[in-house]
């Protein structure tokens, strides 16, 4: 599958050629290619196991690749590049489900629509137990994965065990070109605050996220919510027609920089759809490369009012360099900035295996952090990640609901399993505005008994309102879908009521957006 783009932090296909005149090779550049040489001949032919010679140039390319100590290169086989593709492009030949482990079976997660699985009525939380004739009991979801994928127009039969039904439901599926979408749905919130989730930065993340605006602008929307938390990025030209959708041509909306290359910057090409439109976008420490040019270009131009927690700073520029054998290299080649000169890129490093932010693991770290000024002159702080204009940290459990959430834990699938089962039979009995029952509460207790969870009376009882979120969202889900669910549970959600609250006072006028928050920010502090 061919790759396009420039993904980001940007991966782009590019050929390297060199050409000059002849090098006189000195001691010290012999030194290196004789070492190797000697450790790779003393391992073929002494190690204690025997190696096949394309497996130990493997090995070899990759410790090279692993010693660079840039945690975001890497170097794919052919079939990682395939699914590197997958995630590029946000396309596969297959049917269409994202599935999960469960007590060793794979499990339906999600069904994706407008594809053989949404049209044969496959539903969450069907439990594939045969593809072809084969017992999938015992594999892998690696496994289950690639034998339901394979060429468009091809088939495959599984069998599924669904909740409450008795007899296994066999289907045949012809696959095909399945898109995964990058907006999965939108709605409106309050009767007129457009609500877009977009998820991914796919091939088609720019055209779908224009489609999403053209039709809350029809419906009615004064304001716009884009939801990017959780987005860890994707292509840059799909993040660059983001950003113009709401920014006129002609406007910066980044800035790359490489070793010994004239920075290239990117620009806004076509006329906004929205130019006006009050816009707040939500982004939180998952916010990442793609996200962050667009949240940055965005906040640098006064354009949207960032709201929620410090994205993550990944403004690395990676580039995808094709090898023999189908294989291909991923590596850093340079940096991302905003439009007022920002480095989007986080400094971090290793500690006990985990990528912590440097200002996160030295303490004794007390310079201020570089401040940066936006069109109308507001102060926008650097040191990477794009800090939010408005600050508003992640709802927290209450101690009740943190207790029932720990004592869950150890039994997580069964739960889900539970839920799930219990929410299917619910789900035909509730209409839109249903409201969670106390036996419904009881009768989930029951049944998690029955399958093992242990958990006492007392901690259950107290944790009403977390029981109450996990019925809502389930039976929600599965009776009316994504969209009905938001609109439901948006109000336990504390980033998107600031706001939507922020965009219903600003009504049309984008300066007074900005003003009401200055306000709230410094009548907080």
């Amino acid at each position: 599958m061919r790759l396009t783009g420039k993904l980001g932090l940007g991966a782009a296909l590019v050929a390297t050629f060199v050409a000059g005149g002849f090098i006189i090779p000195t001691v010290q550049q012999e030194a290196g290619p004789r070492l190797f040489n000697q450790v790779f001949t003393l391992v073929s032919d002494r190690f204690v196991d025997s190696l096949d010679t394309s497996v130990m140039y493997d090995k070899a390319a990759r410790g090279l690749v692993e010693e660079l100590q840039d945690p975001y290169a890497d170097l794919y086989d052919p079939e990682q590049l395939k699914e590197f593709a997958i995630a590029a492009e946000g396309r596969y030949a297959g049917v269409g489900m994202l599935i999960e482990d469960q007590n060793g079976w794979a499990v339906v997660n999600k069904v994706f629509p407008n594809t053989p699985a949404a049209e044969s009525g496959i539903q969450e939380g069907d439990k594939i137990v045969e593809l072809d004739g084969q017992s999938t009991a015992g594999w892998s979801l690696t496994k289950v994965t690639s034998n339901l994928k394979g060429p468009s127009g091809t088939r495959v039969t599984a069998k599924f065990e669904r909740p409450g039904v008795a007899e296994p439901i066999t289907v045949t599926f012809t696959r095909r070109v399945i898109h995964i979408p990058a907006v999965p749905f939108t709605t409106v919130l309050d009767n007129d605050i457009g609500y877009i989730p977009l998820q991914q930065f796919s091939e088609t993340a720019g055209q779908e996220t224009e489609d999403a605006v053209r039709t809350l602008l029809q419906q009615g929307a004064k304001g716009i919510v884009l939801d990017l938390r959780g987005n860890g990025g994707g292509l840059v030209s799909e993040a660059v027609r983001v950003a113009n959708i709401f920014l006129p041509r002609g406007t910066e909306v980044a800035t790359q920089r490489e070793r010994g290359k004239a920075p290239l910057v990117y620009t806004a090409r076509a006329d906004a759809i929205a130019p006006h439109t009050p816009l707040v976008v939500l982004v939180d420490s998952l916010s990442a490369s793609a996200t962050e040019i667009v949240t940055g270009a965005l906040q640098d131009h006064d354009r949207a009012l960032v709201l929620g927690t410090r994205t993550f700073g990944k403004g690395l520029v990676q580039s995808v360099f094709p090898l023999d054998g189908g294989y291909a290299l991923k590596l850093t080649t340079g940096k991302w900035y905003t439009p007022s000169g920002r480095s989007i890129h986080r400094e971090r490093k290793l500690i006990n295996g985990r990528l912590v932010a440097v200002d996160t693991a030295d303490t004794s770290k007390s310079a201020p952090r570089p401040t940066f000024r936006s069109d109308a002159g507001r102060t926008l702080y650097g040191d990477g990640g794009i800090t939010p204009d408005v600050a508003v940290k992640l709802d927290t459990l209450s101690a009740a609901d943190q207790k029932l959430a720990r004592a869950l834990a150890p039994k997580l699938r069964e739960v889900y399993q539970t839920l799930t089962s219990y929410a299917w039979e619910l789900k035909s009995q509730v209409k839109p505005d249903f409201k969670v029952q106390p036996a419904w509460r009881a009768e989930l207790y029951a049944r998690l008994k029955k399958a093992g969870v242990d958990v006492s009376p007392e901690d259950w009882n107290a944790a009403t309102t977390y029981v109450d979120r996990m019925l809502d969202d389930r039976i929600s889900r599965l009776a009316f879908g994504d969209a009905v669910t938001l609109r439901r549970q948006y109000h336990d959600d504390e980033q998107l009521v600031k706001a939507v609250e922020l965009l219903r006072r600003a009504g049309t006028n984008q300066k007074m957006l900005f003003a009401i928050a200055a306000r709230g920010s410094s009548e907080g502090s």
